[in-house]
């Protein structure tokens, strides 16, 4: 049984800092738009499950981030602030001036807390689904991560490729036990592509698994988490082993102490892909705090 879409997305190819970005648009009455960051691996276009439980008055916009989905891939490879450029050129864009709402999920909600200690002018609320950045490293960790670097420069990583769709279905349904079937469809089709040999391929660069040489620096993100200015929502899922695992430095207790204003939820049975799993009561949440 196919997902059925109950508000389906305008597609347009939006040209910012030189790279064709896909561009999706729920438009609503309400001219404000909430703008909607996904993560690593993900595309906008699976926020498809979220926005259909939304307001129909709420106008919602979502990128494919740059070598992930359909949008084009940059030549010089990704360095992560990038991320945080192209959120202001397409803020720049629909909303110039203005301050806006951002939700973000995993690697989107770390760049949209980021973005709003950077820019707290910009943003007038922030929601961040899963989106807690990175452990923390320590110096020592340098030169194998400078190693590691190296040896997949020579020997770039991939992924994989299926058969066909009823492959990568019957995969990503084993990766994701808690996704109903029908939107388990809907995200392999979001996903993925046919090649000209009739596999089936991910739109996502494998140049985005290679390792980041730059080690992540946990003290600095929070830096920028203590100057946000707006409300903050964090949202974490209580089955996902991801928050188990970085328990210690997202508790409720700390994050109090790094934000001014804070909403702290955690979705019970929902794992990591909260928004694809629980997408009714993540949209749930949206509503209540961005009203």
């Amino acid at each position: 049984m196919s997902y059925q879409v109950r508000r389906p997305a305008q597609r347009e190819t939006l040209r910012l800092r030189g790279l064709d970005f896909q561009l999706y648009r729920w438009q609503g009455a309400r001219p404000d738009p909430l703008i909607l960051v996904h993560g690593w691996g993900d595309t906008g276009e699976t926020w498809q499950f979220v926005v259909d439980h939304l307001c129909a008055q709420r106008t919602c916009l979502a990128l494919d981030l740059r070598g992930f989905g359909r949008t084009q891939r940059p030549v010089e490879g990704y360095w992560f602030p990038d991320y945080l450029a192209d959120l202001e050129a397409l803020l720049d864009h629909v909303a110039p001036g203005a301050a806006v709402d951002l939700a973000g999920h995993s690697m989107g909600g770390a760049i949209a807390l980021l973005y709003a200690g950077v820019r707290p002018k910009r943003v007038r609320r922030v929601a961040s689904f899963e989106g807690f950045g990175l452990e923390r490293t320590t110096p020592d960790q340098a030169p194998m991560r400078y190693a590691q670097w190296l040896d997949e420069i020579r020997d770039p990583p991939r992924f994989a490729a299926y058969d066909d769709y009823a492959q990568l279905i019957k995969v990503l349904a084993r990766r994701n036990p808690r996704t109903s079937p029908d939107r388990i469809e809907f995200i392999a089709r979001a996903w993925g592509r046919t090649r000209e040999d009739g596999r089936v391929e991910l739109w996502a660069d494998p140049r985005h698994k290679r390792v980041n040489p730059v080690l992540y620096q946990r003290d600095q993100a929070e830096a920028c988490w203590r100057a946000v200015q707006a409300p903050v929502l964090f949202v974490t899922g209580g089955a996902s082993e991801l928050a188990h695992r970085m328990a210690e430095e997202i508790s409720e207790g700390r994050l109090t102490g790094l934000f001014s204003q804070l909403s702290y939820v955690t979705l019970a049975g929902a794992g990591h892909m909260l928004h694809h799993e629980q997408p009714e009561e993540v949209a749930g949440l949206i509503e209540r705090f961005f009203t």
